[in-house]
């Protein structure tokens, strides 16, 4: 399997979102019909995309907006939320920087000390508003604060970092043994991120209730620039939707796995499902929404390190209202708004009548599909070619 790039060396050819198209079938379906739904564990959301737990888009009152359309919106606990009263204050700092020193203002202003009080504080609210809490952290910080979350009232607990496998080794540090944690938990426990078939088989092993995959394909990411790391999401998507699925048939569970990152519009987030994901994890699309606390800005998770960043901040804008980029009604003509209504109308199209049809639908290669007839769309720098 794969291709000469040397003498005695072999690679994979893997494919991205915008090398593929869906053929439709020869059924079509009124997209008001189609169900988009998907759950962890006994959890149940109508909005089927995911807002990443990235400091300039979700804040308490982003994930409880989020919440009530559906949806679910992921909080950092080791980001400027848990480690600051007034975060507004210092989001607007990042926001005021220069391109020069934006980055190192993040490290700095993320060398403050986490204060658990303000993670139960963070939870509390969002429970209180009657959302339920989804927040995140890091394998060496899970221990601690999935206690912490799950006793303030977390819904859900992802665990999540660059690269999460089952077999981590650190002589330094002690390791998150995912088995027993995962056990341990008594609320869903979401792991990430991975993209190949072996590993994504032993996360799920673990007892997980969700898989993140994708490294490096983030807008705001540079993992893939900075460590050379990576594999395109097409690819990587279908390799962890096949691992799914024999787990499944081996095991008798389902494990629903989270396509995060790499996708900017609705078309991408359509090809996504169709390569065998059941829930999809966004940062830039949401970043852009009124009530993202980056007022316009974005940047990724790894940016603050404070010896090897792996992001940048980045300017989106502020291009609508967090219900039109969910549900429209679209005033851009980009397919960055009204997500759902380009995935109830891709459903129709293509004959399927919820997420687990769409992840059978026809997928082929098309390297001109972004290209296609677009020459006044690129010549005049609007709709696909902006």
């Amino acid at each position: 399997m794969g291709m000469w790039v040397g003498r005695g060396r072999k690679a994979r050819r893997c494919y991205g979102f915008d090398e593929i198209a869906l053929a439709p079938g020869n059924v079509t379906i009124n997209p008001d019909e189609v169900d988009t739904s998907f759950k962890i564990d006994n959890l149940k959301f109508q909005v089927p995309i995911i807002a990443s737990a990235m400091d300039g888009v979700v804040d308490v009152d982003f994930a409880v907006a989020m919440g009530r359309l559906g949806g679910m919106a992921v909080l950092n606990l080791e980001g400027i939320q848990a480690r600051y009263d007034e975060p507004d204050e210092v989001l607007k700092k990042i926001a005021k920087a220069t391109p020069e020193k934006a980055t190192e203002l993040v490290q700095s202003i993320y060398a403050k000390p986490i204060r658990e009080k303000l993670i139960s504080k963070r939870i509390e609210k969002i429970k209180k508003a009657g959302v339920q809490p989804v927040v995140s952290a890091i394998p060496q910080r899970a221990e601690r604060f999935g206690q912490i979350a799950q006793e303030a009232g977390a819904a859900t607990f992802v665990v999540q970092a660059t690269v999460t496998t089952v077999k981590h080794v650190s002589s330094k540090y002690k390791t998150l043994d995912f088995y027993k944690f995962c056990k341990k938990m008594k609320i869903p426990v979401i792991v990430g991120n991975c993209v190949t078939y072996n590993t994504a088989l032993e996360l799920m092993d673990t007892g997980c209730s969700g898989l993140l995959v994708g490294i490096g394909p983030g807008t705001a990411c540079t993992t893939r620039g900075v460590l050379g790391i990576g594999v395109p999401q097409v690819t990587a998507t279908c390799d962890c939707a096949a691992a799914r699925d024999f787990y499944f048939k081996t095991k008798g569970r389902y494990v629903p796995i989270i396509t995060d990152g790499g996708m900017s519009t609705g078309g991408d987030v359509c090809k996504a499902f169709a390569c065998g994901a059941d829930a999809v994890m966004l940062g830039n699309a949401f970043a852009r929404a009124k009530e993202a606390p980056g007022k316009g800005f974005h940047w990724g998770m790894a940016t603050p390190h404070p010896n090897l960043p792996r992001g940048t901040r980045i300017k989106v804008g502020t291009t609508g209202t967090l219900k039109e980029i969910l549900f429209g009604p679209a005033k851009l003509d980009d397919g960055t708004q009204n997500l759902i209504g380009a995935l109830q109308t891709s459903m129709g199209n293509l004959g399927v009548r919820n997420i687990k049809e769409m992840q059978m639908v026809e997928i082929i290669i098309a390297p001109s599909i972004q290209t296609e007839g677009k020459i006044f769309q690129a010549a005049q720098r609007v709709g696909m070619r902006k």
